[in-house]
């Protein structure tokens, strides 16, 4: 997300002095292990896309809650990294998925009890963004109107139809969590996508050894110095 840094600055610097110093953070970049999407298939790894969901990363490698807002702010832009697959598994995955793929970053409140710490509300949405023309590479995005964003927020990865942008054959360090209904893990088709705003979804799938492979980037509000809130 270099280019998406050196561009976000430029802007800030445009933007006069109180804008000039602020601090972007790349959530969910840098991750060790590093992981690429799996399209195309190569060797025993099969081609596989994400579709009609929402999820975020719990655990990237060495990083843990990569996707949790440590203190309030924005959400300026985010990056995808985008697997390449063959025109037969375009194919595939568009006739399955119902259309060209699409993706766009939600903000969501998780709840705060231990009955409901899986049930997420929606809070904010991006627009989307169609990514075909950009497979094999990894875009950034910049959005038009910043999303607020406030401390223990998660952001997500939604996915209207579907989208190359899984890593797998990683270890268990690395899970991703899901809007699909506990029970119904394996049915990668349905409808499980979170995309009415102040709606609520439990999000009952984990899954093991494999990564969304997406980042954003996130500039905290500045901390107060006159002791109030």
């Amino acid at each position: 997300m270099k280019r998406a840094l050196a561009s976000l600055t430029v802007l800030c610097a445009l933007a006069g002095p109180p804008a000039a110093s602020a601090r972007v953070i790349e959530l969910g970049e840098g991750a060790t292990p590093s992981a690429k999407p799996s399209c195309p298939a190569s060797g025993p790894t099969e081609c596989q896309a994400v579709g009609r969901v929402t999820g975020y990363m719990g655990s990237s490698g060495d990083k843990k809650n990569p996707f949790t807002i440590p203190r309030a702010g924005k959400i300026l832009a985010f990056q995808i990294a985008l697997g390449n697959p063959t025109a037969k598994e375009r194919a595939f995955f568009t006739d399955l998925y119902g259309g060209p793929p699409q993706v766009r970053i939600s903000v969501l409140r998780a709840g705060r009890t231990r009955k409901t710490r899986l049930t997420h509300r929606l809070l904010r949405q991006s627009d989307r963004f169609r990514v075909d023309r950009y497979f094999g590479s990894s875009p950034t995005f910049v959005f038009d109107e910043p999303l607020k964003v406030s401390r223990g927020n998660r952001i997500a990865l939604t996915v209207p139809t579907w989208t190359p942008s899984l890593a797998l054959g990683l270890g268990r360090a690395n899970w991703w969590r899901s809007s699909r209904r506990k029970g119904s893990c394996s049915n990668v088709s349905q409808r499980a996508q979170q995309q009415f705003v102040n709606g609520s979804r439990n999000y009952g799938c984990t899954y093991f050894t494999a990564r969304l492979t997406y980042s954003v980037s996130y500039v905290p509000d500045p901390r107060r110095t006159d002791g109030r809130r």
